[in-house]
């Protein structure tokens, strides 16, 4: 059986950088693992919850990027994101996610995470608006390709329901600490620490998506499942080759 409490401890030594992720919206659909373990490395398998294997699109907003040695600076260290992803673990160990891409509102952010992290990053033009319990979400990729790649959601922040119990989808879904990326020298993996999300309900009034087919996968078809989070603190650590 796979660990999936052990990954939320803080890892050891100094985290890298610091963020703040807000007004997260997790949207999952249902999708073939044959379809998404063709698009994974080789060390890679496909996590699945009770035999079903899932493709994520969260949109929400950074804040007070910033690495561990600097202060956050207004114009860089605020930006949209929106990423696409799916569940893997490495021989039955370390449950993390698998990003095909992240889209953000920075350039500067963008070349430093393709840099730095290794990350399918893209620019995008995004457009988040908040009134009362109501978010508007609104993505359209720029540049690199593949495009056309566009996002928009409409929905409406629910009651909490606390953080999500171990064993559950919900926690699945949302309480990943680890992630894998495909650097010169091989796999490698990060990890992040913050406290469990705070969960609510929440009510999609609409959605249109096109990341989903963007990164080669089936599009979504049917009504998505649907979380979201006001958002968490987080530490960041650096990527470490995979053994």
């Amino acid at each position: 059986m796979i660990d999936r409490l052990s990954p939320a401890e803080r890892p050891p030594g100094r985290p890298a950088g610091f963020q703040r992720w807000r007004s997260l919206l997790f949207l999952h659909w249902e999708v073939p693992a044959a379809a998404l373990a063709r698009l994974l490395p080789s060390e890679l398998t496909v996590d699945t919850y009770e035999g079903k294997a899932w493709v994520g699109v969260v949109p929400f907003t950074m804040r007070d990027v910033a690495p561990r040695w600097s202060p956050s600076v207004p114009g860089i260290s605020h930006f949209h994101e929106l990423n696409v992803r799916t569940y893997v673990h490495r021989r039955g160990e370390d449950p993390g996610v698998w990003f095909f891409s992240l889209d953000a509102a920075a350039t500067i952010a963008v070349a430093v995470a393709r840099a730095g992290w290794h990350l399918p990053y893209h620019r995008a033009s995004m457009k988040l608006d908040i009134t009362g319990d109501t978010v508007e979400y609104r993505s359209k990729r720029l540049f690199p390709g593949p495009t056309p790649a566009e996002f928009e959601a409409r929905y409406h922040v629910g009651a909490s329901i606390g953080p999500a119990k171990p064993g559950t989808l919900t926690h699945f879904f949302a309480e990943r600490y680890i992630l894998y990326a495909r650097t010169r020298a091989g796999l490698s993996i990060g990890r992040v620490h913050h406290v469990p999300y705070p969960l609510h309900e929440v009510q999609v009034e609409s959605w249109r998506d096109g990341m989903v087919a963007s990164a080669g996968l089936p599009p979504p078809t049917s009504e998505p499942l649907a979380l979201y989070s006001p958002g968490v603190d987080v530490d960041v650590y650096n990527l470490v080759p995979v053994g």
